[in-house]
């Protein structure tokens, strides 16, 4: 079945502008080039890889698989003559493919032959947006503590998940923000890189810096991290307090909600300062994991969440001309299995103030905050969503949000306040779900709607045009706030038709060569490998007793799917 799964992937659409017609170029990016000699340009390509094929009932195997051999497919066939003339021209760039596009720095003439391409649909500006407006914080500093549990994780009742046995174990969470400082004592033994039998670190597959320059908005051009970094750094604080409230537990202090879950990380901002291309290359790791040379992807290696605590606001970067970008970014990764977690914003208790990339998306699960009085925070963005007329009903849930304590760089423990502190607690939840019932992962819309069944109902406090306080979901709540122990009895409710593909199965090494030993989850069973066209390789018996299977000198180097036909487990393997 997986063969005819992946047929379908030769078939693309194509977006906006009609033969004939010039891409659109972005007014900002005009403006730009009165003062600036070259532009920072995102080329948005027409041709865009079509996901519809892709079915609920797969594994987030299969999904993943799926939908990153599709935009391989789409981009790879789309931009060679777009490549062919920046390197023509001596420009520097960066290809993308789970939104098909490409980053480069552009004079005026270079940018006018670039919209005549038939291909291009459109020239958009790349422009530095900044974090500043979910940077809310309490400047309430926790020197010491007893090891309490803190507030945020006892109104939810993930304790009492905790007491079940479900602490996030066998799950994999990612962050993109400011980086993560990966070996402070709360989060260390949490890093997927870490290893704690032989306290040695691998930052391949689970870590990638999305910052290759200092960011204009700066203001000096010293970065205290650096840039192009091959192990986790935070240059901010922002995103390691972030990471601490989903994962951070030590003996002192228990501060996350899936204290035994791992993580993973990407930093798309320089000291709060990002640009839709960083975002896109964050999501673009996280889909398929790379080695630190962005080469030989893992997509069996992807989170099952990614916490977004950042915005993109009209002034600072993101506007209609762009947002598709974002959007179709989201879809992508929840096409693959992979929840999208966005804080909503701090906009404030009025109506509408839910306007920005990525928290105003369908497809991003938007998390507003409420405080340790059980009442919204005042800072909380509402909906509905009236930027692109849609009207749409968000948040869909709200979570702790305000005076939310974790751990910082600096080792010491501050309780900050903003919806990016509200978010984490929702991936958290997500990963004691998966952990409670591991035939969740990559199920997103089951996943979101135990989250919004299983919420604490809560009236709004404001009445906004065509909703009512007591509405549920309402533009102020969502859907309610979240409790874990409803969330996770839920998800164990629908155990029975668990799916085997993710129990432990192992291929090593991996990547590997002519060799590689399979660590057999059954006694016996027919291997079967396919290649990303669907293309079934080899099928052979293998037992347990072999251990070895010898012979891959005929295929060649490539990602490949890897079936145990009888018994559904399925893994996959990059031969270099």
């Amino acid at each position: 079945m997986f063969r005819f799964l992946l047929l379908s992937l030769l078939f693309v659409f194509d977006l906006h502008s009609l033969p004939g017609q010039s891409a659109s170029i972005s007014p900002r990016a005009l403006a730009y080039l009165d003062s600036h000699d070259k532009v920072p340009i995102l080329i948005y390509l027409k041709k865009q890889a079509n996901l519809s094929a892709v079915k609920p009932e797969w594994t987030k195997l299969q999904k993943g698989t799926f939908v990153y051999q599709a935009l391989q497919e789409c981009s790879s066939s789309s931009q060679s003559r777009i490549i062919d003339f920046l390197e023509l021209n001596q420009v520097a760039y960066k290809s993308f493919f789970i939104v098909n596009c490409v980053q480069a720095y552009l004079h005026a003439d270079q940018l006018n032959h670039l919209s005549q391409m038939s291909e291009v649909a459109a020239l958009l500006f790349d422009e530095s947006v900044q974090l500043t407006p979910v940077m809310d914080k309490t400047l309430l500093q926790i020197h010491a503590r007893a090891p309490e549990i803190t507030w945020g994780i006892k109104s939810i009742h993930a304790d009492e998940v905790w007491d079940l046995g479900y602490e996030g174990q066998g799950v994999t969470v990612a962050g993109e923000d400011t980086g993560i400082k990966w070996d402070i004592p709360a989060i260390k033994d949490k890093y997927r890189g870490w290893n704690d039998t032989s306290s040695s670190v691998d930052h391949n597959y689970n870590w990638h810096d999305a910052i290759h320059t200092i960011s204009p908005l700066s203001g000096d051009s010293i970065n205290p991290c650096g840039l192009n970094l091959l192990a986790p750094c935070d240059d901010h604080g922002h995103g390691t307090h972030t990471i601490g409230t989903i994962t951070g537990h030590s003996s002192e202090h228990a501060i996350g909600v899936a204290p035994k879950s791992k993580w993973i990380g990407c930093r798309n901002m320089e000291r709060g300062n990002g640009a839709p291309s960083t975002y896109i290359e964050c999501f673009e790791f996280f889909l398929a994991p790379t080695d630190l040379e962005q080469r030989k992807p893992r997509i069996d290696l992807a989170p099952a969440v990614i916490n977004n605590s950042w915005y993109c606001s009209e002034e600072e970067g993101c506007d209609p001309s762009n947002w598709n970008i974002m959007e179709r970014v989201v879809s992508t990764l929840k096409a693959a299995g992979i929840v999208v977690v966005a804080s909503a914003g701090n906009n404030g208790n009025t109506c509408g103030t839910i306007a920005n990339p990525i928290s105003m998306f369908e497809s991003a699960f938007s998390v507003g905050s409420y405080a340790s009085n059980d009442t919204i925070s005042g800072f909380s963005s509402c909906g509905p969503v009236v930027v692109d007329s849609s009207l749409r009903i968000k948040p869909n849930i709200v979570a702790p949000g305000s005076e939310v304590i974790s751990q910082l760089p600096d080792l010491s423990y501050q309780a900050w306040s903003g919806t990016s502190m509200a978010g984490p607690h929702v991936a958290g939840v997500v990963a004691l779900m998966i952990s409670a019932n591991p035939s969740l992962l990559g199920q997103v819309e089951k996943i979101e709607s135990i989250l919004e069944q299983t919420a604490e109902p809560t009236p709004s406090l404001i009445t906004c045009a065509g909703s009512a306080p007591e509405d549920i979901p309402n533009i102020m709540y969502g859907y309610g706030k979240i409790n874990a122990l409803r969330a996770v009895l839920k998800a164990k409710s629908l155990v029975g038709n668990e799916d085997k593909t993710f129990k432990s199965w192992q291929v090593v090494p991996n990547p590997g060569k002519e060799l590689i030993s399979l660590n057999m989850p059954v006694t016996e069973d027919v291997l079967l490998i396919y290649n990303l066209l669907g293309q079934l390789v080899l099928s052979t018996p293998i037992s347990a007793q072999d251990g070895i299977l010898p012979d891959f000198t005929g295929l060649n180097s490539g990602l490949y799917h890897l079936i145990l036909q009888k018994s559904g487990y399925q893994t996959s393997w990059v031969k270099q």
